[in-house]
Formats: C-alpha cells, sequence, structure tokens
C-alpha cells in the first residue's frame, strides 16, 4: 500500500479533477501469518496481506455515496472517487452521517512500533513443541485437535477533505490450545486457554500449555448435576460473553434502530448491581491491539458505560451521538451503514460488598468457566438466554466437574443479582474482567 501522505495527495488531486468538495477515506493492511499442528505434524499454514478502503464521497445536495476498493494508486482512487460520487445521489436523505467532529482533534498517544514478524518455520516448531508438552502432561489427553500460532502486522488510516490525517501500526500475537481427552467408558472432556502479546518471542506458551492441561485434567471425573437454582459464579470470559451477547444495552445505532433493551432515555438508570461497574477502554494497557481512532477518525478513549450499577453512557457513531446530543465515543466503523461496536471492556469491582466469599470456603455453588453455542441461545431483543456450558460445582474449594448442563436466565435481572465481584481481572480476548458472583439462576442437568 502508498504512504498515507500520497494516498492523501491521490485523493485531494483526483477530488479537484472531479469536482468534488467533500469526501473521507478508511483504510487499513493487515499482514496475517498463522499456523496450525496436529499430531506432531503441520496442519495448516495460511499467510494472506489484505488491504482494502473505503470511500464515502457528498454531493452538493448533502446526500452521501460510499464505495470500496483494494486499489489504492491514483487511478484507482480515481475511479473510487467518481463511483462514490455517482452513488451518492441515490443515498439516504434523512439522517446522512457526516464528518466526526473530533477528526482533526489531535490524539496524543505514543507512536507504536511494529514487531519483527518471526519465520513460518519457527512458529510451527513452537506449536509443534507445545502440542507435545501438552499430550505429556497427562495420559488421559489424547489429541489438542484446536490450536493456533499466530502473529498480525496492522496499519490504518483515515484521513478527508477537511484537513484531517490518522495514521497507526501496530503488531499482536496469539496462541490458541484446546485438548481433548479419550478415557474407556467416560466421555471425551476438554478444555482451552489463550495468550495474547505484541510478538511470537513475548507469547507465554508454557503458561498457555499449563492452564490447558490443568482445565482438561479438571474435567475428568464429572459427575451429573441435579436440576435446580445455584449460587453460580461467572469467571471472566464466561462474563464477558454474556456482555458482549447483550451489547445492544449500550449500543447507541441499536437503540435509534429500536434493536435493544435500552431506550433513549435509560442514561442515569440503575441497570445493574452498585457492585459493578463497566467500561469501554480501548486504550486499556492490557488491551495489546489498542487502536487510537475508530473507522471515522474519532479518537478512542474510556467509555463509563456503567458506573457502580447506574447505566452511565452509550456507544456512538458521529451519527448517533449528533442525533441523542451526545459526543462520539470512538466506536464507529464505516461502510454503507456507519456501525457502532465495542472495543476493549473493562468490568472491575465497585461500591462496598456485604460480605467477601470465596470459592474456598463457598459451598454448593457452579463455578462457569465457558459458555457455549451463544449463537443459538441467547435471544438478544428479549433479554433471555439458555445455554450449555463447561463448569464445575464447587463445594468449599473442592471442584467436581459437571457432566453436561444449561444455565438460563434473563440477563437485565442477572445483573441486579450480582452479589459479588472479585478483585482481581483476568486478560480474556474480549477484554479485562474478575470472577462475578451471581445470587441465583436456573440451571438444568442430565
Amino acid at each position: 500500500m502508498p504512504k498515507i501522505e500520497e494516498i492523501a495527495t491521490y485523493a485531494q488531486e483526483n477530488a479537484a479533477k472531479l469536482g468534488i468538495k467533500k469526501f473521507d477515506i478508511y483504510g487499513s493492511t493487515v499482514d496475517d501469518t498463522s499456523v496450525q499442528v496436529d499430531q506432531g505434524e503441520p496442519k495448516q499454514v495460511k499467510a494472506s496481506n489484505r488491504s482494502g478502503v473505503t470511500v464515502r464521497v457528498w454531493n452538493e445536495e448533502n446526500t452521501m455515496g460510499v464505495t470500496s476498493t483494494t486499489d489504492v494508486d491514483a487511478k484507482g482512487l480515481e475511479l473510487a472517487l467518481k463511483t462514490a460520487y455517482e452513488a451518492s445521489f441515490f443515498g439516504v436523505k434523512e439522517n446522512v452521517p457526516d464528518f466526526s467532529p473530533e477528526a482533526t482533534i489531535p490524539i496524543s498517544n505514543p507512536h507504536k512500533e511494529k514487531a519483527l514478524q518471526a519465520p513460518v518455520s519457527e512458529l510451527i516448531e513452537k506449536l509443534l513443541v507445545a502440542e507435545k508438552e501438552l499430550l505429556a502432561t497427562h495420559p488421559a489427553i489424547t489429541s489438542v485437535p484446536y490450536n493456533g500460532l499466530a502473529q498480525r502486522d496492522i496499519d490504518r488510516f483515515y484521513l478527508n477533505s477537511d484537513g484531517a490525517v490518522r495514521t497507526e501500526s501496530h503488531s499482536l500475537a496469539s496462541v490458541y490450545l484446546y485438548s481433548k481427552t479419550e478415557e474407556e467408558g467416560k466421555k471425551p472432556r476438554s478444555g482451552g486457554a489463550y495468550r495474547v502479546k505484541e510478538s511470537v518471542a513475548e507469547l507465554d506458551i508454557a503458561g498457555c500449555i499449563k492452564e490447558t492441561a490443568e482445565k482438561t485434567i479438571s474435567h475428568l471425573h464429572y459427575k451429573k448435576i441435579k436440576t435446580g437454582k445455584y449460587q453460580v459464579v461467572f469467571s471472566p470470559e464466561a462474563f464477558l460473553s454474556l456482555i458482549g451477547a447483550f451489547s445492544n444495552l449500550f449500543n447507541a445505532q441499536s437503540i435509534l434502530d429500536n434493536q435493544s433493551l435500552s431506550k433513549t432515555d435509560d442514561i442515569g438508570k440503575e441497570l445493574a448491581s452498585p457492585l459493578l461497574s463497566v467500561y469501554d477502554d480501548a486504550l486499556h494497557p492490557a488491551n495489546i491491539g489498542a487502536e487510537s481512532f475508530d473507522g471515522e477518525g474519532t479518537p478512542t478513549r474510556q467509555i463509563k458505560l456503567i458506573e457502580k450499577g447506574i447505566l452511565t453512557s452509550f456507544l456512538h457513531s458521529a451519527g448517533t451521538a449528533k442525533r441523542l446530543n451526545a459526543q462520539p465515543t470512538g466506536n464507529a466503523s464505516i461502510g454503507a451503514k456507519v456501525s457502532v461496536s465495542p472495543n476493549f471492556y473493562h468490568v472491575f469491582a465497585a461500591g462496598t460488598p456485604e460480605k467477601e466469599l470465596s470459592l474456598e470456603t463457598a459451598e454448593n455453588v457452579i463455578l462457569i468457566d465457558d459458555l457455549q453455542a451463544l449463537h443459538a441461545g441467547v435471544k438478544a431483543l428479549q433479554g433471555s438466554f439458555s445455554l450449555p456450558f463447561d463448569g464445575w460445582l464447587i463445594n468449599k474449594g473442592e471442584k467436581t466437574s459437571i457432566e453436561s448442563a444449561t444455565v438460563a436466565g434473563d440477563f437485565l435481572e442477572l445483573l441486579k443479582s450480582i452479589v459479588y465481584v472479585e478483585k482481581e481481572v483476568e486478560l480474556t480476548p474480549g477484554g479485562v474482567a474478575p470472577r462475578v458472583w451471581v445470587s441465583e439462576l436456573s440451571i438444568t442437568g442430565d
């Protein structure tokens, strides 16, 4: 991809030639390498270099057209600008997207250097060693059916005809291991773990192996569980899975489209237990792939969604912010329609609990490690869920794996039923969170 300065020059020259006065361009390049292994042999090697830009043009009547292209030389941009201009006469007449008022605000984030990419041979070797070590941890672990070691370089930019120019680069690497057991007369059991860092060299692969083995082995001696109401503890990943499944609660675009559990006037209402705070924090130190601006050029920032149980903010694009008399939050993606999505959740304890709770002393509680079938078991517009899960019945620190069970409930009721939020947080693919205790949920066993 040409340098951002060259693209800006191409865009300005071609826009002037075509008589286009108002436009913006968002683009990215992703250089990706990933490997998988199977029983001591390389299974799959993928390498890709993907680039593309989205061009938006406004005409004299202030309607807008959009086009996308992977061709960002002078000729490609000229064609994209021309196509978007022609499309603009068929654009929507109401709530037409506009530039973000914050697209030209300077960003103080320090420049990040991209990490040196490791050769594919090194990725395969590291993953083969990880698979071998994981298989050696216990005789019952017979395979690692899902695994992956990946590295990625990302370059992004945004520019517009008002003089906004933003660009950034970063690298990230990740490893994922998921092992499976085979024992005569017993059901297969499994467990997984994930790690992410800026480079392959910094990845804690040993920690990922250890966590995967411990989880898998802890499921070997499983038992059935009686159907009933239980106090439930969600692992950080499980709780963030639920937050993500019901993210329409905070999404201003969903609210305006009547596709949300929230209403426009819900800010300031008590949504959850006062023990819970939830932020969207793109620039959190633990967010390895932190992005300093969104698809509209708006700087990303910390957004307080729930503060001590009170719904405090929504996530906005420039358009939703204008319609709801708010500020853009740096959560927009541009395309045929501007969409809004979370960046990186930060869940943490707030307020003072009635008493400290611990898995070492708790009796008959369910620890849910991993929620499954979220695509099928969540009714996002009704607020209800019914999901199979992996987890344990815990009695005074003793963990007994649950053979198979389903947890069901209403998400808004769950938020208000939180009785304890632990202080220690963990990094997951969706953000950072602690374990969260809920007073009672319905568990259906076999």
